[in-house]
């Protein structure tokens, strides 16, 4: 021992001091902690279902990113105001109260901050939320959320946006909004240039090309007439945009728009069967499964074919890789409470179901490894699968 010592010793001095020595990988402690309190988390359960509180008091305006943090609006502290503020799924308490300067200044001042609308988008990195709220000035708020500012305003609105929507791959954005003729579905390309957007959309559709009323105008009104737009969501391969078509009525039939991207062109436009609540692409950009009046259903883009799916949904959002779908339907026969489940759909089953109510939102995580669903009241449903 002691002569290895000498040698050691020896070399050393003969290289300046420097020698190569085994060292504890920290990219390998970080991963092997995160195992272990994984496999303690799964001990401790019987299910893929982890349950647990994220926020206080209730919302109905909230947005999950593919890294597991929150978008919402807080409930009213002790004098009455709300701010946006960011909770972590998988941590306690919120990590961020976002501030935007003349906030109490926007069309609603003087109001209570809970009757007004809010809408969030995510970056794919989840880095930047694109986010209105109607406290605020009547404009698209980008903020970089890793150095904590307000970048600026962009897109400028009279009618207020329904939905935000990043593409997969983050080269594109685009807001939809209703409010009949005055309805805009615009599309912003992002380009070299730094954040915030350019104030003017790269290209924006009013009403689709081809679309028709679905009533004579003099015998029902407004019933049946363009509402405006809906649920957005890009193709994984960011070449269409999805877009729900709005038909004012109890009892109408939404549609479908499916326009190319960045053109904005209208492509095709699909005629469903009721109210569409949300649509999801597949992962090879070949087909959408939507939900419409609490049923679930797939569209093939390019024949327009459909077909009713053997279960009921109001929320749906697809895997980023695999023929998975999670899926919450509101409503379940012989059950008060609605249900969390996935979907295998190439096999067209339903596995993992979990009794849930009050859900807003379904998120995948950044690599599919989990999911994350939402409800009005802060409780968080994390699927967390031993595989997939």
């Amino acid at each position: 021992m002691e002569t290895r010592a000498k040698s050691t010793e020896s070399q050393t001095a003969q290289h300046g001091g420097q020698q190569i020595v085994p060292t504890a990988s920290r990219g390998l402690a970080l991963r092997s902690a995160a195992l272990v309190v994984r496999g303690l988390r799964d001990m401790a359960r019987d299910s893929n279902w982890l349950i647990k509180k994220v926020f206080p008091g209730s919302t109905p305006h909230l947005a999950i990113s593919a890294t597991g943090a929150v978008s919402l609006i807080s409930p009213p502290d002790h004098s009455g105001s709300q701010r946006v503020v960011l909770y972590d799924i998988e941590r306690t308490g919120p990590t961020l109260a976002l501030a935007v300067p003349q906030e109490a200044a926007g069309p609603g001042a003087g109001a209570a901050a809970e009757d007004f609308s809010a809408a969030f988008a995510w970056s794919p990195s989840a880095r930047h939320l694109v986010a209105a709220w109607g406290a605020w000035q009547p404009a698209l708020h980008i903020l970089d959320l890793h150095e904590k500012m307000l970048l600026g305003t962009f897109g400028d609105f009279k009618n207020f946006p329904v939905c935000l929507a990043w593409s997969g791959a983050g080269n594109f954005f685009a807001a939809a909004s209703a409010g009949g003729k005055g309805a805009s579905l615009r599309l912003w390309q992002v380009g070299a240039a730094p954040l915030p957007f350019a104030q003017a959309p790269t290209k924006e559709m009013g009403v689709p090309d081809g679309f028709e009323r679905q009533t004579y105008e003099a015998e029902f009104g407004e019933e049946g007439a363009f509402g405006g737009y809906g649920r957005i969501a890009f193709s994984p391969d960011e070449k269409i945009l999805a877009g729900v078509i709005e038909i004012r009525g109890d009892w109408a039939d939404d549609s479908i728009v499916l326009a190319d991207v960045p053109a904005l062109r209208t492509q095709n436009v699909y005629q469903a069967q009721g109210h569409i609540t949300d649509l999801t692409w597949t992962p090879d950009s070949r087909q959408i499964i939507y939900c419409a009046a609490g049923q679930a259903y797939t569209l093939d883009v390019e024949s327009l074919a459909f077909e009713a799916l053997p279960f009921g949904a109001e929320l749906c959002v697809c895997h980023p890789h695999l023929p998975l779908c999670i899926c919450y339907s509101s409503w379940l026969k012989n059950s008060a409470k609605g249900r969390l489940f996935l979907v295998d759909l190439a096999r067209q089953t339903v596995f993992d179901e979990y009794a849930a109510e009050g859900i807003v939102d379904l998120r995948w995580s950044v690599d599919g490894s989990k999911a994350y669903a939402m409800t009005r009241d802060g409780m968080a449903y994390i699927y967390e699968p031993p595989l997939i």
